[in-house]
């Protein structure tokens, strides 16, 4: 008998089995669309934040919130709360024009990742009686809640 060196072919087929087996493992550990899910949540939080913090830095300003902010007390989808993503005029939604004049507090109006209205952001504002501002993400997904109020 001669002494021979290698791998047999069961070796081989067993090894690539293990190794199909692991990488069938990791790709549903980190299922994507859950993972491409919390990515845009992540970016709808930090839009919320940035709309009500240019709000308030307009507020340090002039001493008043945008009138043209609507009085509710829950902020929810409906068109007379969505922010216009032009911050110009447009009809039936919430105009940040004073926010976004000539980039002083905002450059632009951050849109919802996976798209908008026509002429919306995806986003939605309101105040309530005593100005107190809530900006909301409605469109979240994987049941996300996103709100602040200040």
């Amino acid at each position: 008998m001669k002494n021979q060196k290698g791998f047999t072919l069961l070796e081989i087929l067993l090894v690539v089995a293990a190794l199909a087996i692991l990488a069938g493992i990791v790709i549903l550990a980190l299922n994507p669309s859950k993972q491409l899910a919390e990515t845009r949540n992540a970016q709808r939080r930090v839009d919320v934040n940035t709309i009500l913090n240019s709000i308030y830095q307009y507020n340090i300003d002039n001493e008043s919130i945008p009138t043209a902010i609507p009085i509710a007390t829950t902020c929810q989808a409906t068109s007379t709360y969505e922010i216009c993503k032009t911050g110009g005029v447009c009809s039936g939604l919430v105009s940040l024009y004073d926010v976004t004049l000539n980039e002083l507090y905002l450059t632009e109006i951050p849109i919802d990742p996976t798209g908008s209205s026509t002429n919306g952001t995806g986003y939605y504002i309101t105040k309530s009686s005593n100005d107190r501002v809530t900006v909301c993400a409605p469109n979240a997904e994987r049941s996300a809640e996103i709100q602040v109020k200040r």
